[in-house]
């Protein structure tokens, strides 16, 4: 028995095949890139049909060297984004991603109007352009005529199912990132349906079961393999990261470090929400707490693109880890796609101060990624009375690969020891996690430890003085929220 995981992320998917033990399939593997697209005034979108090519392109890749049919197929689809469909359910928006800012000023007025404390303990979600609220409210005051077309509101994740198998619906998890789920009953929140002017039938239905009908005829030819394989509804990235971690109760903390960053906790029940972070859900019976910067490897990226840095990746490992902790005379806010978790200011920007003819590009880098971790250590501080006592804190992702120095970078700020995998495929993992629950298998032992780093403790007292300068640029330039 083997299961077919999706992985879709905001810049790739990767399909790949896992056995009952939780491990991949030799050789049963495909990916494929894509990039947003991003415009000068905050927008990050992705095109739909494009996407839903390049899933079944790697579907296909995928299959043509699989050891025959697989039993389920489990997706991790990246949280957050915001779909338009008309009456015959063709897209009339682009993919709107998490990242896209356009609907800050937006966010602010609805603050100004609904209780925000109230909403947040509720739904688990602020108001910001990350969650349904904001941008369907934008799209409502500046779009009216598309506002009106579209039929049904959703995600990528419901909008793939739909095509790949001619089935509408949202898994628990899926809704539990919109910002309108009433996070107790896992039901759409009447108040904010009403702030967005939309009602229930606007959305997907939320159901965790799979579909067992088939595929869509459009793809039933392609794919007789899959012809009567059920498929699960999409749950977020970071939801199954954490299972994929290994992360699924409250001693573990995940910690992911890719495009964007996040620190997450499962836990059966939680508590209140302290500020700052997000309440989300795994499924019908586990909740996820934690904190998501927008900050990450699109840090570096940037870098990469805008500084006189060394192409290549073993010479800027090394300027990197050539500049001391915090010795570059820097102080940086690298809110290059505004900010989320803690401070959760759609309308923040990066801002670096300290710079002199004689700073270089890798003190700028090493700046910008220490103001990385720095936030991660903001959220850590609010995340870690939720956790067990003793947890461990687990890491992984695409950015920490290769760079020991960022890995040692974030360690030292949040002080406390991290243990790294090597592993890049958390998510896909833990879809595939979910698809054999579903199918009633046993759970699979653990996955082996990685490396553990530990703190530094003169570089994380560093640190720590650093993060006080940050927490004065953040008041002068970002400035207390509702500003």
């Amino acid at each position: 028995m083997w299961i077919l995981a999706l992985d879709v992320g905001t810049s790739s998917v990767r399909a790949i095949g896992y056995d009952e033990s939780g491990r991949p399939v030799p050789g049963v593997g495909a990916r494929t890139a894509w990039e947003p697209v991003a415009t000068a005034d905050g927008g990050a979108e992705l095109d739909a049909e494009v996407l839903v090519a390049a899933t079944a392109s790697a579907i296909d890749r995928c299959l043509a060297v699989a050891p025959g049919p697989p039993a389920a197929v489990g997706a991790s689809v990246f949280w957050h984004s915001l779909l338009g469909l008309d009456a015959e359910r063709r897209p009339v928006t682009g993919v709107i991603t998490w990242a896209d800012t356009r609907s800050a000023s937006t966010a602010a007025r609805l603050r100004s109007r609904l209780d925000e404390t109230a909403v947040h303990a509720r739904t688990g979600a602020p108001i910001h352009p990350t969650f349904f609220p904001a941008k369907l409210t934008w799209l409502r005051e500046t779009h009216p005529a598309l506002f009106e077309r579209a039929a049904t509101w959703c995600g990528f994740a419901e909008y793939l199912l739909l095509r790949l198998t001619g089935r509408l619906q949202a898994s628990v998890s899926m809704a539990s990132g919109t910002g309108l789920l009433d996070q107790a009953t896992a039901s759409w929140d009447t108040e904010m349906l009403a702030a967005c002017s939309i009602g229930p039938e606007r959305l997907p239905p939320i159901d965790d079961a799979p579909v067992s009908s088939g595929l869509d005829p459009s793809f039933r030819s392609r794919w007789p393999s899959l012809a009567v394989v059920p498929w699960l509804p999409g749950a977020g990235d970071g939801a199954c990261s954490n299972l994929g971690l290994d992360c699924d109760t409250p001693d573990r903390v995940a910690l992911n470090i890719g495009t964007s960053a996040a620190l997450r906790l499962v836990t059966p029940a939680p508590g209140a929400t302290p500020w700052g972070l997000w309440h989300y859900r795994v499924d019908g019976r586990r909740h996820l707490v934690g904190g998501a910067t927008s900050e990450g490897g699109n840090v570096l990226a940037w870098a990469r693109r805008a500084l006189a840095l060394p192409a290549d990746a073993n010479e800027l490992e090394r300027a990197l880890d050539s500049v001391p902790a915090d010795g570059h005379g820097l102080t940086a806010l690298p809110f290059l796609a505004g900010e989320r978790s803690p401070g959760w200011r759609g309308d923040a920007r990066a801002a670096v101060t300290g710079i002199g003819l004689s700073t270089t590009g890798p003190e700028i880098l090493r700046a910008l990624l220490e103001g990385v971790a720095f936030r991660l250590a903001e959220v850590y501080a609010r995340l870690r009375p939720l956790a067990a006592p003793g947890h461990a804190v687990i890491a992984s992702g695409g950015a920490l690969h290769g760079s020991r120095a960022w890995s040692q970078i974030v360690v030292d700020a949040l002080g406390v020891p991290v243990e790294v995998r090597e592993s890049t495929e958390a998510s896909s993992r833990g879809a595939a996690l979910l698809a054999l629950a579903g199918l009633g298998a046993p759970a699979p032992a653990p996955e082996g430890t990685g490396q553990l780093l530990r703190p530094d403790p003169h570089r994380s007292d560093l640190y720590a003085r650093a993060r006080e300068r940050q927490a004065r640029l953040y008041g002068s330039v970002v400035g207390p929220r509702g500003s």
